[in-house]
């Protein structure tokens, strides 16, 4: 696992993650690192599938307008090519 090495931290904070660790019953290290992957991880975050899926409910879409799609596509013909001059 990586390691990081936080340097010049004011003696206050220091204080206070020692004092909210002990709260919490875990060392200094472990307050640090639940507080670093609750804020760039927090639970609440933007899941791109979860997003789609509401916009097409949202949008009234069904599973049978997604398998018409696909029938569509896949009924397509390879794309032309291209006119070769020479």
């Amino acid at each position: 696992m990586p390691t990081l090495t936080v340097r010049n931290l004011p003696d206050e904070v220091h204080r206070a993650l020692r004092l909210r660790a002990a709260q919490h019953g875990r060392s200094t290290e472990a307050e640090v690192r639940d507080i670093l992957d609750a804020t760039v991880r927090p639970p609440q975050r933007l899941r791109l599938g979860a997003a789609m899926a509401e916009v097409s409910r949202r949008a009234g879409l069904l599973n049978e307008d997604v398998l018409a799609l696909e029938a569509l596509t896949a009924e397509r013909q390879a794309p032309a090519q291209p006119l070769v001059l020479e």
